[in-house]
């Protein structure tokens, strides 16, 4: 077998193998979104026995049409990849064919000519008419060689014939599957459509009924409030302690340190950095833009500062931070090394943990369960807390703030670019 025809073959080979690795990835893929569909489909069906908001149910649906449409591109790429390997599988295919054709015609030619000179005499008076001793060796070993050839060229046939078979099976399988996609595709775009317009209906119900749902968007605005002034008061508390330990430090360092100096640190609205905390903070700012997301997956769900509503665009909310949509179970990590100032108690089931980095704090909320406490030093990347899934919407998210002082950023800013 030549080199160029092993180099094709293991170039194809390798095709192959890669294609099965994403088709198997993709599966996992799909089995995943389907549970995920299946668990927005139970919470939906709940909607009479919890009695639901409109705005609840519009969460719901349009997070299941996001998950349909995910599901569709993870079939559309099982589809693609299964067409190349079908396309790589009849290269093969045609390869080996042409292969094997030429292999019989030329073994078929060789059977003729052993055939034809198959006689023990013939063989003999090939070897016996030689001139001399060293052209009858030669003419023993052709033989020999021929023979062996002939076996090997029939061996090859045989390897290539099965081979062929199994290419003509892995495509038969290939095909089989290409057609089950297809089908599954077309019942998911049927899905999807039917979702779109029970979406549209919402959205329609909305419009009838703008007060009420703008009322509960206000609701949940005030409840945002509360917990951020509970944020801005402990940041405040955090400032007033920083500066009582900073003017006691300098004080001691110092002691003719004035009275109107040591009042004026522990009066400051912003945190007077000792050498050790400038240091932590100054590392802190050198981070922005690479700071590492404080869950291992997810999506920005609704942005920093002023903006339209998500849903219902006609009115405008305001965040202090990003939310950050993830999946089920997903657990919280500080994105920088520091110590945590407070774990906030929100509800029995809603928690926030509150760190702090020199005079930044980075502000974890809708936990769960807490695994830190106050004083406790964390590091980059330590989870601090399992991320609360309402039981509303089947929604896991986490609002993530960062604040120099009392002053907000956008966290976006900070984080790494995905």
């Amino acid at each position: 077998m030549s080199k160029y025809i092993l180099t094709f073959l293991f170039i194809i080979m390798t095709s192959l193998s890669w294609s099965q690795t994403q088709q198997e990835k993709l599966e996992q893929r799909k089995a995943q979104l389907l549970k995920e569909i299946q668990e927005q489909e139970r919470l939906l069906k709940s909607q009479d026995q919890k009695q639901k908001s409109v705005l609840t149910t519009i969460i719901q649906q349009k997070e299941k049409i996001r998950l349909r449409e995910n599901l569709i591109q993870t079939t559309e790429k099982q589809a693609r990849i299964l067409k190349d390997g079908m396309y790589l599988n009849q290269l093969a295919i045609n390869k080996l064919n042409r292969e094997l054709k030429d292999l019989k015609e030329d073994y078929a030619e060789m059977i003729v000519k052993s055939y034809k000179s198959r006689s023990e005499q013939s063989r003999a008076m090939f070897l016996l008419s030689s001139e001399n001793f060293l052209q009858a060796y030669k003419r023993a070993q052709y033989m020999k060689q021929y023979a062996s050839y002939r076996k090997t060229q029939g061996d090859e046939i045989k390897v290539k014939s099965d081979k062929l078979a199994d290419l003509n099976q892995k495509l038969d399988a290939q095909k089989v599957e290409k057609q089950k996609i297809i089908k599954e595709q077309e019942q998911e775009r049927l899905a999807l459509q039917k979702e779109k317009q029970e979406q549209e209906k919402l959205a329609n119900s909305i419009k009838k009924d703008k007060k009420k749902i703008a009322a509960e968007i206000k609701k949940k605005q005030q409840e945002t409030r509360v917990i951020d002034q509970k944020i801005d008061k402990l940041i405040k508390e955090a400032i007033a302690e920083a500066n009582r330990k900073a003017a006691a430090a300098a004080k001691k360092a110092n002691p003719k340190t004035s009275a109107a100096t040591t009042k004026a640190t522990e009066n400051s609205s912003k945190i007077v950095l000792t050498p050790e905390a400038k240091i932590i903070s100054d590392n802190f700012k050198a981070n922005k833009g690479r700071l590492p997301w404080p869950v291992e997956r997810g999506d920005v769900t609704l942005k920093f500062g002023n903006q339209p509503h998500p849903e219902v665009p006609s009115v405008t909310v305001h965040s202090s931070g990003i939310e950050i949509s993830t999946i089920t179970g997903a657990e919280a990590r500080a994105v920088f090394d520091g110590e945590v100032y407070s774990v906030i108690y929100v509800s029995p089931v809603q928690k926030s943990v509150m760190i702090q980095h020199g005079d930044f704090f980075t502000i974890y909320h809708n936990l769960s369960s807490v695994s830190v406490s106050k004083g406790q030093k964390v590091s980059r990347k330590q989870a601090i807390g399992k991320i609360r899934t309402s039981g509303d919407t089947g929604k896991t998210v986490l609002k993530f703030m960062i604040s120099q002082n009392t002053t907000y950023a956008n966290p976006q800013g900070w984080l790494t670019p995905r």
